[in-house]
């Protein structure tokens, strides 16, 4: 049995390689949800006005891989306390959201939400947005695995981007 997990942390590029290294991890998808129009181009998220966010789509076992450990790997690629988007990629298609998929996903979101809040971590509010999740539309081809397909263009753009720099100074390595 799998179910779906959708998180948004910025560029979709940087959302896909730490989720993707762990059994119980089916498929990773990078695409755009949230928004008022079908079927978005991302020509038409990047302008900010489709209401649409750079996201994840991940199916995973829960037996295997759960989803308290989806949201703590997720927490640790953003900055939670920014609502303006994440790192270099500034507006509204760039903040950080996770998307629930039913209400078991949303008391797990809200509570990590708020033990993250809670944990003296951050000297600013934690403000990811928690939504229900919506259509998700699979972004272009070229997106797809895209640390893959073009890893020095991805090795380049992450590095200029602060995320790593903000991570390495904020979190510990991932323990899953």
């Amino acid at each position: 049995m799998t179910e779906k997990a959708t998180f948004a942390g910025g560029c979709f590029w940087c959302m896909v390689k730490p989720f993707d290294q762990f059994d119980g991890i089916e498929q990773i998808v990078s695409g755009y949800s949230g928004g008022h129009i079908e079927n978005p181009t991302y020509e038409q998220v990047k302008t900010g006005t489709t209401g649409h966010l750079e996201v994840v789509e991940i199916t995973f076992q829960p037996d295997v891989f759960s989803y308290e450990k989806l949201l703590d790997i997720f927490w640790q690629q953003i900055d939670p306390t920014d609502d303006e988007g994440q790192f270099q990629d500034r507006g509204p298609s760039y903040r950080a959201t996770i998307f629930t998929h039913n209400k078991r996903q949303r008391a797990i979101a809200e509570k990590s939400k708020q033990d993250l809040d809670a944990s003296g971590r951050f000297n600013k509010p934690v403000v990811t947005e928690i939504r229900d999740a919506m259509p998700f539309y699979a972004a272009e081809d070229y997106h797809q695995d895209f640390h893959k397909k073009n890893p020095e263009h991805y090795k380049n753009d992450r590095a200029a981007s602060g995320r790593d720099e903000f991570l390495s100074t904020t979190w510990e390595k991932v323990d899953v």
